[in-house]
């Protein structure tokens, strides 16, 4: 688990301020891996107070620009942040209750697919969002 001064460094060498919100913000998405802006601010609130949401967006942006944040939006869905960064890894996504859990890449390497035809783009990254039932749905009989 990253402490405070682990997030303090992380800001630095990403040549960031270090600000209450900054890593308030940070300590929220460790917490919470793939949390949304609400869940976020609330626990960012839970911390500091009074905080706005265009606070908690604007810091959101500034560490997913810095790299120190993905934001990940699957289809139907808000969007969520994590920390789990550069090492493009999947997602699977629970149809019912909406559980996202992390995947490894089915490669181990960046990009992990490659495209029939790339229409000469340089590929660098692949997005792949598995959709299902986690194991407390899919035993859950459906309602009738």
């Amino acid at each position: 688990m990253s402490t405070s001064a682990d997030f303090e460094r992380m800001l630095r060498e990403a040549s960031l301020r270090v600000t209450a919100p900054r890593l308030a913000v940070l300590t929220a998405v460790h917490e919470h891996p793939h949390a949304d802006t609400d869940t976020i601010l609330s626990r960012v609130r839970g911390t500091l107070g009074a905080v706005s949401h265009q606070a908690v967006y604007d810091v959101l942006r500034a560490l997913t620009a810095a790299g120190l944040l993905r934001r990940i939006q699957p289809m139907g869905t808000v969007a969520r942040y994590e920390s789990r960064v550069g090492d493009n890894h999947h997602h699977l996504v629970c149809r019912s209750c909406g559980l996202i859990v992390d995947v490894d890449c089915a490669v181990g390497e960046a990009p992990c697919l490659t495209a029939m035809d790339d229409h000469g783009f340089v590929v660098d990254e692949a997005e792949v969002i598995y959709w299902g039932h986690c194991p407390d749905c899919s035993m859950t009989p459906p309602p009738s």
